[in-house]
């Protein structure tokens, strides 16, 4: 049987008065890779931040396990310490910390110990290589300066450094020309390959998902899931786009 990774139980949280997530039930196992779509507003990046637990937003009913641990309440930090890792649709610029600064400070919070300067170079050198990244980002205030492509770059370059069990990538393909995509992409393909942790894709396009294997496809519609299926459900996405899982979910509202 698959270890549990994250399971979330009859969800609903809101932001100031108003209510954005309604009974969201689901449930990733180890090595599973799980997209989430839906049209634009729909709340799914207010998922991924309730599930990095953001305070901005407030748990008003449901359950959230992590590695079977109820972490509802926990402080984002914990929850990054236990393995929990979210890209960021626009990334934050920190003048005057370096990447590798950042990128060694969170591995060694994680680890909770020290990690070896020279295996931490060595690592991140051959990762900068993989994203065709030049070794100077590095020591370059993270995101400061960065164009769009090189600050999703940089936080593909963090999951490959930090490889957590839950990685949580919110409209990563978001503002990338074709060449991005690819390079973002194959970092993403090279973190699956460990099967150890688990993914959750959030996104409104499928380009990021063409050179991924998709396990699950859930459907977001007013803070709903509406649909799930494999990764066919894409296929039928890109086809018929959202207009289907609107309609069907506003007839569902009208039974109600």
């Amino acid at each position: 049987m698959s270890e549990s990774i994250l399971s979330i139980d009859h969800l609903n949280a809101r932001v100031e008065e108003k209510e954005i997530l309604h009974d969201i039930n689901l449930k990733i196992n180890r090595g599973e890779t799980h997209v989430l779509m839906g049209p634009n507003g729909a709340g799914k990046s207010t998922l991924g931040y309730v599930l990095m637990g953001n305070p901005k937003y407030e748990i008003t009913d449901g359950t959230i396990y992590f590695k079977g641990r109820d972490i509802t309440q926990e402080t984002v930090d914990k929850r990054s310490q236990a393995g929990m890792f979210l890209s960021f649709q626009e990334p934050l610029e920190v003048p005057g910390l370096t990447l590798s600064s950042f990128i060694r400070n969170a591995i060694s919070q994680k680890k909770g110990s020290h990690i070896k300067l020279w295996d931490f170079k060595k690592e991140l050198e051959k990762n900068l290589r993989f994203l065709d990244m030049d070794s100077s980002y590095a020591e370059r205030s993270l995101n400061v300066g960065f164009s769009g492509g090189e600050k999703k770059k940089a936080e593909i370059l963090q999951l490959m450094m930090l490889k957590p069990k839950l990685a949580i990538l919110d409209e990563t393909d978001s503002g990338l020309d074709v060449d991005a995509v690819r390079l973002v992409s194959k970092g993403v393909e090279e973190y699956q390959k460990n099967r150890d942790g688990a993914l959750l894709i959030i996104t409104h396009s499928t380009r990021i998902l063409e050179a991924l294997h998709v396990d699950y496809t859930h459907v977001m519609v007013n803070g709903h899931i509406v649909a799930t299926g494999d990764g066919a459900l894409v296929d039928r996405i890109n086809e018929e786009g959202y207009e289907s899982f609107v309609s069907d979910r506003a007839e569902e509202v009208k039974e109600q």
